[in-house]
């Protein structure tokens, strides 16, 4: 006889089906696990051993195997261990194995036969309810795996609780959904003295998801800055609270099993590696850009990050996706995120200041900023020089506008935007105008005729690529979202143009 209890490999945020087919045979006893395991897995033996001998049963001296079909498919984790336990107090006969065939089932056991949280659950849910299928949980996870719509989820604090629901001597209540609670808004705009122009160009960010770029010296704010853009920005949608969960769900960093309202803000260190920042290593999990989906990559001292690991960002900010392609892994990572970068004009950071820098300026600072490539500079929407802080500027008493006024004018403008692009089918979803490409951009941000005259002559002077010159339509639309206007006008043309990299000014351009 072979017991059989579903289960899942993850690849990604995908919930790959997976059998645990579990046999009991006459022979030398042993315990033997295949179909590609990995040492947790392979380990599952003992902590499976531990669990039902704490439950006062015994494994039979006869010779076990269990194989996790497809056996050319590697399985990785610990969650292996539940279905495993449940296959073989099937072959024993202490549970019905036709009851468990409509589970799928994972989770981690300790020594004494309780059930410890893992990763993926939600994703393992909703596949468990494309298939048709309830899901078997650890308790702490029940939450997260009541989101994927009415499906029997058994959420257990042990698998005696499991056993005992199958026996029918005791009944495992369904768990509710959880949802994160708002965190309260402690970054405030208003805490930023100076700065002005910044924080202009922090509200068209947030409001069109444009990508930005600061430059300025140490202590000018920048850092600031970027932490106070999560608080500018809307809330999840209901479906993107979703996918945003799943990736934190499969990295194992979803708290207490409660869906994510917040778009995340993700910070890494500059010594970040490449398969830390775009995903990978032996299991491909996802990197930081990836932990960022629809929310803030800030990537603070730019130039100081391997130039390898930047160039990896080019693709994932072009396409929203990052695809880990590794030996034994191929797996693509959700990657929309508002890439917020800081830097300093030079390696000591005072090139404007003749009493504080080195002799070596302006040299210092062309080879200092060409530790970015150009590729990557164009792919930044938004350009902005953040100039030191004046003494007389900190003495001034707060300003009238905080996060809340902007976050407002933000709202605003994104609802806009969706209502605009509400009629688009679900490929071509576009949720702001940093998304903006083609033929829906021609339609969409078409200037007036003094804008397209001011366009082309920035776009001969200032050499802009075929990219700049859509990503400044792409800015121009956003500011005219933020003036409630439905045509894009010359000002709006040359703001957008005042926001791009260049050697020189353009104010010959405006005049």
């Amino acid at each position: 006889m072979v017991a059989r209890i579903r289960t899942v490999a993850f690849q990604g945020i995908e919930a790959v089906p997976v059998e645990a087919q579990v046999t009991i045979a006459g022979g030398l006893p042993a315990f033997t696990v295949v179909g590609l395991p990995d040492k947790a897995v392979g380990e599952s033996r003992e902590r499976v051993r531990a669990a039902l001998t704490a439950m006062g049963l015994a494994l039979p001296a006869k010779r076990i195997t269990v194989n996790l079909a497809p056996a050319d498919l590697v399985k990785e984790g610990s969650h292996f261990d539940l279905p495993i336990a449940l296959g073989l107090l099937a072959a024993m006969g202490v549970l019905p194995g036709e009851e468990l065939e409509r589970f799928v089932a994972l989770g981690e056991l300790a020594l004494d036969g309780s059930l410890l949280p893992v990763a993926g659950v939600l994703p393992a849910a909703l596949g468990a309810a494309a298939s048709g299928r309830g899901l078997i949980c650890p308790r702490e996870t029940g939450g997260e795996a009541a989101w994927a719509g009415r499906i029997e989820v058994l959420a257990a604090p042990s698998l005696l609780a499991l056993v005992n629901h199958f026996k029918g001597a005791q009944l495992l209540s369904a768990p509710e959904p959880k949802i994160a609670e708002s965190a309260p808004v402690r970054l405030d705009l208003k805490e930023i003295k100076g700065q002005e122009s910044a924080k202009r160009a922090l509200e068209v960010a947030a409001a069109g998801g444009h990508n930005l770029l600061m430059i300025g010296p140490p202590g000018a704010g920048k850092s600031m800055l970027a932490q106070r853009l999560p608080g500018l920005l809307p809330p999840l949608a209901p479906d993107e609270a979703l996918e945003v969960s799943m990736i934190h769900s499969v990295a194992g960093l979803l708290r207490d099993g409660r869906l994510m309202r917040t778009r995340p803000f993700r910070d890494p260190h500059h010594s970040a590696s490449l398969p830390a920042l775009v995903g990978g290593g032996l299991r491909g999990k996802p990197g930081e850009i990836s932990m960022a989906h629809l929310g803030v990559l800030f990537l603070d001292e730019l130039p100081e990050f391997q130039r390898a690991t930047l160039e990896a960002l080019r693709q994932p900010l072009e396409s929203g996706r990052v695809s880990v392609a590794r030996v034994n892994a191929h797996v693509t990572y959700p990657a929309r995120v508002q890439l917020v970068a800081a830097m300093n004009p030079c390696r000591c950071g005072y090139l404007d200041d003749p009493s504080l820098a080195c002799g070596k300026a302006p040299k210092c600072a062309a080879d200092y900023q060409s530790r970015i490539s150009g590729p990557l500079f164009d792919r930044i929407d938004l350009h902005i020089d953040v100039p030191a802080v004046k003494a007389a500027d900190l003495s001034l008493p707060p300003p009238a506008e905080g996060s809340a006024e902007v976050a407002a004018r933000v709202a605003t403008a994104r609802n806009r935007q969706a209502a605009r692009y509400a009629k688009l089918p679900a490929d071509r979803r576009i949720r702001s105008n940093a998304e903006l490409d083609g033929k829906l951009l021609d339609e969409v941000a078409k200037p007036d005729a003094d804008g397209i005259k001011l366009l082309n002559a920035a776009a001969e002077r200032l050499k802009l690529s075929a990219r700049g010159y859509h990503r400044v339509l792409r800015v121009a639309r956003t500011l005219a979202d933020l003036d409630a206007s439905d045509g894009i006008g010359r000002v709006h043309l040359a703001e957008a143009l005042s926001y791009r990299r260049i050697a020189f000014g353009w104010d010959a351009l405006v005049r």
